[in-house]
């Protein structure tokens, strides 16, 4: 029988994917930033697009969401939040980051989801 401990064991995929959330998010924010117009309206998307991400991740991905979806519905939430900032690399001109992003994202998200099915 497996401890508690055990179960929250955080290993190097866990970490790799807190460090792809937080590249997600700031490239959201940069993606705002730099690709609207105008003094204020892109300072404006640089702070809606990735608090919209965050608040979208919170209440489906967090440890305790708020509302709790099965693996299949998760799945679809990160790839939505990660092909958006994989996108949002794309539409900022840089086909090679958005593709490596969206490889180590994807390959971070299969060894994830093969950990949790079993």
């Amino acid at each position: 029988m497996q401890s508690e401990t055990d179960a929250r064991r955080v290993g190097p995929n866990d970490i790799l994917r807190l460090f792809l959330e937080i590249a997600a998010f700031v490239t959201l924010g940069l993606w705002g930033f730099l690709e609207w117009p105008g003094p204020w309206v892109n300072i404006l998307m640089s702070i809606a697009t990735p608090v919209f991400a965050i608040l979208v991740w919170a209440l489906f991905l967090s440890p305790k969401p708020v509302i709790r979806l099965d693996n299949f519905g998760r799945a679809l939430v990160e790839i939505l939040i990660m092909g958006s900032a994989a996108l949002a690399w794309l539409s900022m001109g840089q086909p090679i980051v958005a593709a490596a992003f969206a490889i180590v994202a994807v390959a971070s998200g299969v060894v994830s989801g093969r950990r949790k099915i079993g």
